[in-house]
């Protein structure tokens, strides 16, 4: 079957200087349309030596590039396989004729074949190479097109939203042999999000991973491209997976004398100098699965919102029990908590929209998580568990936690938990978080995105007076961007306004009829060929002057917390201006709080500290470029509460009242002080 795609895969042509700020910016629109990522040469010999290393030894390996460009990274391993003496047969794809003859007239012997690997591939054998290693088309959802996409998930059993790197990873394991290894270098997208879970699953389930290097802002790309590097086996495995990050660090300590290639195959943590920029490279293990401690697990996946998929837990009559979250008895394996996805009998199931008040919690709760995806057979072992110095109430040590968790294998790796590295000191202040942990953000309260117009320039202004035929005022609403968030305040600066067409009294979604609002009719007349081109707003049955995700219009005027969709910083402020917020915001409603500022002062508190931008970096880890961070639903969810009954939460809840009553706009240090008091630790853990 043919999947259509006419998509160029990865070039390999152009060098950039590792930690440069130069790039080439020739024809960029149309490679990132193609997804044309150059791998730089010394990364293509860097992904080739390591992935060589754990390659089968034997006299001739045969080799494929199933995106090969011109060939960069198939010479890499050429070249380091005949300086160890060794043969080699090279296979290569690519749609990019131009490349495929800069291959072919390298005077290195391959074969290499112009046209779509995804089309060819039913047509090589199993088994039929030693080592697959490639830098993948970087392709979105939204270049692929719906048909493509939907083409390819079927082809695959993908779900979700996926780039072009999602299947050519899921044609890997049949190709190699059982000892075949594969080196893959791609956007490090798929460690941290959820629709990254399709090449998790892959690496987990049918493969060993046993390197992964988390390039992060390296800028090794012409693109906004963050990469990594994966080595993953074929054949079983028992030890955890090398797992180093590089980041940039401005503000790190006396960079070493090596350079960032010698730093990322050392065995300790250490800061280096690349070009005119300094990076801390990170050594740990990778961590695949939910974390182990207290009652609750930290890094399994959050609910969709409120407690409306909870079920009370542990001997409340019968039901069905599901597999969820994970516990482990001294010098035992790791069993499943036993998790009720249907109660009958003595008990009621918990259903609720919302947290009615403190008490009225139960005492322990688990969200509904099970994956309906068919089964893959788990083939491999693959990681060390994220756990605490104690991981049970008599103290099991982290060592033996893990051993057990090998010996469990990927069958209790959940490909909709993100990837993050594990490292002894950060596990055991984890740990002890979760030991003190009351509830998560998405336990509580529905975390949601602002509204998304697609179409700004018709919604949006800072200067509606300027504007022929001005919409009536009472359509017109105050709107809260990035821009206006500052921690604890919403500062309202940038004075934007959207043309909001809703009934805001209303508990759905209401348009407003125009003809009683002439003037906001005249105006939205005006730009009828641009609203009604936005075919998929038709097709959802709205009226062509809709705005595409209005959000729920009668829960604006509730006091709510607002933070930025990106920032360095977290800025968690509460508004009680009845503003719109906007899609480069999330917001949480009070009402899901049953009104409780307290605890919108709890959150904000936990939030805006230090521990909470540590949790978030060792529990969520989706760092962008210059140190910025991404607040999203998905994150933002499973950060931690304290108990709010205990006397360090209310000291939390005063503390933040006094800042936004007072105006402050600044990191407080006595908030980081009583958010580590109220869990036991230090703001950060000690990575020493």
């Amino acid at each position: 079957m043919s999947s259509g795609l006419g998509v160029v895969a990865a070039d390999n042509r152009a060098m950039v200087p590792l930690g440069s700020d130069t790039v080439n910016h020739s024809d960029t629109a149309a490679r990132k349309r193609h997804g044309r990522h150059y791998t730089p040469t010394p990364l293509a010999e860097f992904l080739a030596r390591r992935a060589l290393l754990f390659a089968p030894p034997r006299s001739t390996l045969r080799v494929l590039d199933p995106a090969c460009g011109d060939g960069a990274l198939l010479f890499a391993v050429y070249r380091e396989l005949r300086a160890a003496g060794r043969d080699v047969e090279l296979v290569g794809y690519d749609l990019d004729a131009d490349a495929v003859r800069a291959a072919l007239s390298s005077g290195i012997e391959l074969a290499c074949h112009t046209g779509d690997f995804l089309s060819a591939v039913d047509d090589l054998a199993d088994e039929s190479f030693d080592l697959v290693i490639s830098n993948p088309p970087y392709v979105r959802t939204q270049q692929l097109g719906a048909p493509t996409a939907t083409a390819l998930r079927e082809r695959y059993g993908l779900r979700g939203r996926i780039d072009l790197t999602h299947p050519f990873v899921a044609t890997v394991p049949r190709l190699l042999a059982a000892d075949g290894v594969l080196g893959l270098l791609c956007a490090n997208r798929f460690l941290t999000t959820r629709g990254g879970a399709n090449v998790r699953q892959v690496l987990t389930e049918e493969l060993t991973p046993v390197e992964l290097y988390d390039l992060g802002d390296t800028k090794l790309f012409d693109a906004a491209v963050l990469p990594a590097i994966t080595i993953a086996t074929r054949a079983r495995g028992s030890e955890p997976c090398r797992y180093v990050s590089v980041y940039e660090d401005a503000n790190a300590r006396t960079p070493s004398s090596a350079t960032l290639f010698d730093a990322m195959t050392a065995a300790e943590s250490s800061t280096v100098r690349a070009g005119n920029r300094t990076f801390a490279v990170e050594v740990g293990v990778l961590a695949t699965t939910p974390v182990v401690g207290g009652r609750r697990s930290l890094l399994g996946r959050g609910p969709a919102g409120g407690l409306g998929s909870a079920a009370v837990v542990g001997g409340i009559g019968t039901g069905a029990v599901a597999p969820g979250l994970f516990q482990m008895g001294p010098g035992a394996a790791v069993s499943p908590v036993p998790r009720v996805a249907a109660v009958a009998g003595s008990a009621e199931s918990v259903s609720s929209p919302g947290v009615q008040g403190v008490a009225d919690l139960p005492a322990q709760v688990a969200f509904d998580g099970v994956d309906a995806r068919p089964a893959r057979v788990a083939r491999s072992a693959v990681a060390v568990s994220i756990a605490a110095d104690e991981v049970c109430e008599d103290g099991a040590k982290l060592v033996a936690a893990a051993r057990a968790l090998r010996a469990q294998g990927s069958r209790m790796a959940q490909p909709e938990t993100v990837w993050r590295m594990s490292q002894p000191s950060v596990d055991a202040w984890l740990g002890k978080i979760s030991d003190r942990t009351w509830r998560t953000f998405g336990d509580l309260a529905r975390i949601r995105v602002g509204i998304k117009t697609t179409a700004d320039s018709v919604f949006i202004s800072q200067h509606w007076d300027e504007v022929d035929s001005s919409p009536e005022p009472e359509l017109l609403r105050d709107l809260i961007t990035h821009h206006d968030v500052e921690p604890w305040q919403v500062t309202g600066n940038h004075g934007a306004r959207v043309l909001y067409p809703y009934d805001t009294s209303a508990p759905r979604r209401t348009p407003v009829d125009l003809a009683r609002f002439p003037c906001a009719a005249r105006y939205l007349q005006s730009h009828h060929e641009q609203l009604a081109g936005r075919q998929y707003v038709l097709a959802s049955g709205r009226e062509w002057y809709e705005i595409w995700v209005p959000q729920r219009p009668h829960l604006w005027a509730a006091p709510k917390v607002v933070f930025p969709d990106i920032s360095e910083r977290p800025r968690f402020a509460l508004d009680t201006s009845g503003a719109v917020v906007n899609g480069d915001c999330y917001w949480i409603s009070l009402g899901d709080l049953a009104g409780s500022t307290e605890l919108a002062y709890l959150l904000m508190g936990v939030a805006n500290s230090t521990l909470g931008s540590s949790f978030y970096d060792a529990v969520c880890g989706n760092r962008l470029y210059a140190g910025r961070r991404r607040w999203i639903t998905q994150y933002v969810s499973r950060l931690p509460l304290p108990d709010p009954t205990t006397p360090v939460a209310r000291a939390i809840a005063r503390r933040v009242q006094a800042l936004v009553e007072s105006g402050a706009h600044h990191h407080d240090s006595r908030v980081d002080e009583l958010v580590a008091d109220a869990f036991g630790v230090s703001g950060e853990p000690d990575k020493r």
